[in-house]
């Protein structure tokens, strides 16, 4: 790989990295946070739902991004860095927040930061499509889903500590000072005169009528809904079965982000090597295998194997649905088109953050697990449809390097 190359791959590695640093959070400490201040886990699940309403309406901002060359500097980078910004200053303000008794006030903020990386991480999409060959999809998408998780990585056990030892406000203020990195390295990537001189095409969406571009939408919907769903209740599920720490809950955390990145480079391996239909089949037995593991856990020793495989499980799907959405989207509404098929992931992660904190209070974490798992299958009638013999080979051009 030539050192311009990998400097591509790293700027979008980066911007994904500062997504992982929010995660780790959310991942690890936001319910166990949340559940100090006397906050149930069906309200903690509401909270996530409204959360990730900005990630469900960002194909606007996809839309915006295309047609829209803000102040002649670009349809990308701009919003990228708005983003980012409003990122930073939520987290210098949340702590002078108390989620207890001032529950609705946390959420706005939450909202709100999830707006501000909702902008960036859609026009993060659009410059990966407008300067990344469709031949790399799974090159760059191991990337970016592995940079997330090396974001998780750095930041969970770090932030678990913080939390434990020093104060809640130190959390949101580091979480602050690892969004600035992607600042430094933008300037790396440029934006192609061909991207910034984009005919916004209303026909293109007609690609949205395709059956295989809507099946492949409601298998990334369930997809979604399971790992997210799984995602949020496995650390208060250890706490509840090993009345474990907010520091080991921040290693298990670590532990979950290296299965990720793991698990990133798995499916970026899948998708080349074994072609796109043969990847879906193997994250979906990583998937069922990995959660009904969660539910058999009776000792604290083996959930450290299989916190690390259902973080393989979450890289894997993220990684392989990434890749193949971009395979699928639509040049002329590049952004757009990505945006959507994300949004409906979005709209998934929602529900099953709602589901999830509900089927936990009334059933219990192991009885969740097992029904999380067995959902997979609900995806099987969808496969022939996205990937029928008679589906033609993408038509989608993007620009080389």
């Amino acid at each position: 790989m030539s050192e311009k190359k990998f400097t591509h791959y790293l700027m979008f590695g980066l911007l994904y990295f500062t997504q992982g640093t929010i995660l780790s959070y959310f991942t690890a400490l936001n319910a166990l946070y949340l559940l100090k201040y006397v906050v149930d886990m069906t309200r903690i699940g509401i909270m996530g739902t409204i959360a990730l309403i900005p990630f469900v309406i960002k194909v606007f901002l996809g839309m915006l991004s295309d047609k829209v060359n803000l102040f002649g500097l670009g349809n990308r980078k701009p919003y990228i860095v708005i983003g980012l910004i409003v990122q930073i200053l939520c987290l210098l303000f949340v702590p002078l927040v108390n989620p207890g008794t001032s529950f609705w006030m946390y959420v706005a903020i939450a909202f709100l930061l999830q707006m501000g990386m909702a902008l960036y991480d859609t026009c993060t999409d659009g410059l990966a499509l407008d300067t990344t060959p469709i031949s790399e999809k799974g090159t760059i998408q191991g990337f970016m889903v592995g940079g997330r998780a090396v974001g998780v990585i750095v930041t969970a056990s770090l932030v678990g500590l913080l939390a434990e030892n020093v104060s809640w406000s130190a959390v949101f203020w580091c979480l602050a000072l690892l969004t600035l990195p992607p600042f430094f390295f933008l300037k790396t990537v440029s934006e192609p005169p061909k991207a910034q001189e984009r005919t916004f095409d209303w026909k293109a969406f007609s690609a949205f009528k395709q059956v295989r571009v809507i099946a492949l939408a409601l298998v990334g919907f369930v997809f979604f809904l399971i790992i997210i769903g799984v995602n949020q209740i496995m650390n208060p599920y250890l706490q509840e079965s090993f009345n474990i720490s907010l520091s080991m809950a921040g290693f298990f955390t670590t532990i979950w982000g290296i299965g990720v990145v793991l698990g990133s480079v798995a499916g970026g391996s899948l998708i080349t090597k074994l072609g796109n239909q043969k990847a879906v089949w193997g994250a979906i037995l990583i998937a069922i295998v990995s959660i009904l593991g969660l539910a058999a856990i009776n000792q604290l020793s083996f959930a450290w194997f299989l916190v690390a495989l259902f973080g393989v499980c979450y890289g894997t799907y993220q990684t392989v649905y990434f890749a193949l959405a971009m395979e699928y989207t639509d040049p002329r509404i590049a952004a757009t088109m990505f945006s959507i098929l994300m949004a409906v992931t979005n709209i998934g992660q929602g529900v099953g953050l709602g589901l999830s904190g509900f089927f936990a209070d009334s059933f219990g974490y192991k009885t969740t697990f097992i029904i999380l798992a067995f959902l997979n299958l609900v995806v099987l009638p969808f496969l022939p449809l996205v990937f029928g013999k008679n589906r033609k080979k993408s038509s989608v051009q993007t620009a080389n390097i």
